[in-house]
This record gives C-alpha cells, sequence and structure tokens, in this order.
C-alpha cells in the first residue's frame, strides 16, 4: 500500500487486540521516527507495552488494548505544534501501509506521564499505534467548497485532488476549521485559531501535499 491510497484506508482506532508489535514492525516505526526527527527538528518517541498513556476517562470510556504509541515532542518553538502536526500525519500514514491502525489524541491523554517519558519537550499529544479490534470508520467530512477556493478559472486538478486529500485528514473534534485558496500556481492554507490549531495544520498540510504532488504548487 502507497501512502496516497492509505489516506483512504486510514480511519481512527480506539480499539486494540493484544497482538504486540513485530520485532519488523518496531523496526520499520523506529526509522520512520528517527527520519522524521532528523528532517524537521523534533524528539518524537515510540513508547511500548505502556497501558499508562492515556488518562482515567479515555481508558475507561473510550478505548481498549492501548498499550503503543507515539509520544509527539519537540523543543518549544512558535512553529513547534505544526511541525509535529505534519510529522504525525506522515507517522499514521505510514503505520496504515504496514498494517497497523493508530489514533491522534490531543486532550485526553495522561499528560503527567507523558510529561516524565518526555521531560521539558513540549508535547501537544501522542498518537496510539497497533493492531486495531476494528478497521474504523470514515469520519464526515464538508464539501469541498466550504473548506477550499480556487481564484481566477477552473481548479486544477492537482488543486482538487489536494483539496480531497485535506478532507481526508484526520482533524480535532473532526471540526476541519481550514480554508485553501489557490492561485495560479501558489496555494495558501489558513486555520482557525483554537487549542490544535497548529497540529492540524501541520496535519492538513501533509494531506494536501501528498494529494496534490508538491511538484504542482508552492505554499503562499
Amino acid at each position: 500500500m502507497e501512502l496516497k491510497e492509505a489516506m483512504s484506508q486510514r480511519h481512527t482506532v480506539r480499539k486494540y487486540s493484544s497482538e504486540p508489535l513485530s520485532d519488523a514492525e518496531v523496526k520499520n516505526l523506529t526509522e520512520r521516527v528517527d527520519k522524521l526527527n532528523s528532517e524537521y527538528g523534533l524528539a518524537i518517541r515510540l513508547v511500548q507495552a505502556d497501558s499508562a498513556g492515556l488518562n482515567a476517562f479515555a481508558k475507561t470510556f473510550m478505548s481498549s488494548g492501548v498499550k503503543d504509541y507515539f509520544v509527539l515532542a519537540a523543543s518549544a518553538a512558535p512553529d513547534a505544534e505544526e511541525r509535529l502536526g505534519y510529522a504525525s500525519a506522515d507517522l499514521m500514514l505510514y503505520a496504515q501501509t504496514i498494517g497497523l491502525n493508530t489514533w491522534w489524541i490531543g486532550g485526553t491523554f495522561n499528560k503527567k506521564h507523558i510529561s516524565e517519558l518526555a521531560p521539558g519537550k513540549f508535547v501537544p499529544g501522542i498518537v496510539v499505534v497497533g493492531h486495531g479490534a476494528v478497521d474504523g470508520v470514515p469520519h464526515k467530512s464538508k464539501p469541498a467548497d466550504k473548506v477550499s477556493e480556487y481564484k481566477g478559472g477552473s481548479a486544477p486538478e492537482w488543486f482538487t485532488a489536494g483539496v480531497e486529500a485535506a478532507l481526508l485528514a484526520p482533524t480535532a473534534l473532526n471540526r476541519q476549521k481550514f480554508m485553501l485558496v489557490g492561485e495560479s500556481s501558489k496555494v495558501l492554507l489558513s486555520y482557525a485559531s483554537g487549542p490544535m490549531s497548529g497540529a492540524d495544520k501541520g496535519i492538513v498540510k501533509y494531506h494536501f501535499e501528498l494529494g496534490a504532488g508538491k511538484e504542482n504548487f508552492e505554499w503562499a
């Protein structure tokens, strides 16, 4: 499975089987994390066999079997949340390509425990990874014309494909509070400010680039 195909196959999964990550899966995930950390100046880490990643509410009422996850960590900086969002999108789609499921958590992770795993780092969330007990279901999406506009004529195929990909991206509470405006070969991405808006912007940016093809446009 390629990353593009994974966009439509990946859904939020909150219930996981008891099957542990294989040695090969751990190796692949760790190598991906190392690559992203190096490329984007991050401190993401994979935590295994740890059931304390979620807070009590999430563990009791929202999930089951969660024991492996990525801690999304970086040194504090104005763009750290967006960079972590961008990298997390890559991790989620990559995990899907090797047969794993994921869940991005920004509000219900165990903040005290996670801070001990990433001391001194900025951590907006975690991404659960593992063998899902279910496949998940597609989230509801807004119409493309509610989140995008192309100025100066008909939208080219790359822009339309990018918007469709962006609508597949997971966002906080599935609000999809972004706007993509294209003109010629430039695209402006804006996102309503609020909790997790930086991470959401990074996730949407990654999906748009994957759908549109980075060779076809540049960010305004």
